[in-house]
Order: C-alpha cells, then structure tokens, then sequence
C-alpha cells in the first residue's frame, strides 16, 4: 500500500471513529483494524494521535465548507443565500449519523490541553464566519450582522448535536430572518436599489 492511499483510508477511519464515538475513546489499534493501515505504518504517517486528529479536522474542514458553499451558491437573490446557511444546516443535522459538530467536539475533549487541535477549530469557524461575512456584505446588509448570524448559527449546531433534532436550525432561521428584515432597507436586491435609499446602517421603518 502506498503511502498516500495509506494516509487517506487511516484518515477514513480515524474521522468516522474520532466522530461517532469520541476522540479519548478510539485508540490506534481501532484505527489499524477499522483502516486495514499497520500500526508502524499508522506512527509513521502521525507519530502522534493529536496529529491524526488535526489531520482529520484539515480535511473535513475542505469538505464541509466545500458542500455550504456549493448549495448557498444555488440561490439566486443575495438575500436568500443568507438564509440558505440555516437551510443547509438543517440537512445537514438531518443525516443519519450526525453527532453536532465536529469541531466543537474535538475543542471540547482536546482544546485545553492540544494548541493543534485548538488552532484547527479556530481557523474553522473563523472561516466560516468569514463566509457568513462574505453573504452579508453581497446582500448590501450591514457587516454587524455577521455576529449575531454567526452565533445563530453555532449555537443551532451545539443544540442540534445535544438533542439530535433538525428543530435548531429552522429556529435559528427564522430568528436570522426576523434580524435581517430589521435593517433591510427595502425588499430590493442591493443592485437594484436606487440612489436614495437608505445607507447600509439604517434600520427600515417597516416591519
């Protein structure tokens, strides 16, 4: 087995164990047999746990921000693809096998005492709220309404992962879209509103 096909299937393995039962509770001896990889093969490529563990996070991360961003992309209007976070998030928490988030779980049993673990979950959600950043400025929206979203969002994941219910999401959704018809100055997309509507700070009058 070459060294890149020996890297990818340990990397199968060790995310579907790490994800499903808990990183203190998958050894790498789970990881040989789940992954067919030998042990001196496995310390070879991560000569240590912490390392698959990052590794593991890496490559998730390339994926899952890969799938948001590919279906917000498929609404047309800015707006909407606002809203389409919260739509993917409640597929997402919908699929069988979903544990909440992985990055939060990983911080949870690792954070405090692992700088590559806690250094792989801060670039995710920095990422993420960069993204969710990125939808609001292409909405003409405020840029202060990137917190609150962000924090809509993460705590439908944390929720979700507690309860296994797809209920967070459409409740952080709805509270998102009540947030943003407060400060949308009109139901225009922004290159359609002419020059004399409202700066992007001012709240609308209507409801």
């Amino acid at each position: 087995m070459d060294p890149a096909t020996a890297r990818e299937q340990a990397l199968d393995a060790a995310e579907e164990l790490f994800y499903g039962r808990g990183v203190h509770s998958v050894g790498m001896d789970d990881i040989r047999s789940a992954s067919g990889v030998s042990l001196k093969r496995l310390y070879q490529l991560f000569p240590a746990k912490e390392q698959l563990v990052e590794a593991c996070l890496e490559r998730r991360d390339v994926r899952w921000r890969g799938r948001l961003a590919e279906f917000v992309a498929r609404r047309e209007d800015p707006s909407d693809r606002v809203l389409a976070v919260f739509d993917w998030l409640e597929g997402w928490f919908g699929e069988p096998g979903f544990r909440g988030c992985a990055w939060i779980n990983a911080y949870g049993e690792l954070g405090a005492g692992s700088e590559r673990v806690a250094r792989q979950v801060r670039a995710h959600k920095e990422a993420f709220r960069d993204h969710l950043a990125a939808l609001v400025a292409g909405a003409g929206l405020p840029a202060g309404l990137t917190g609150p979203l962000f924090l809509l969002a993460e705590g439908a994941m944390v929720t979700a992962g507690i309860t296994g219910s797809t209920g967070p999401a459409a409740e952080a959704r709805e509270a998102a879209r009540q947030l943003l018809s407060t400060v949308r100055p009109d139901s225009r997309p922004p290159s359609a509103a002419g020059p004399d509507r409202a700066g992007p700070d001012t709240p609308s009058r209507t409801p």
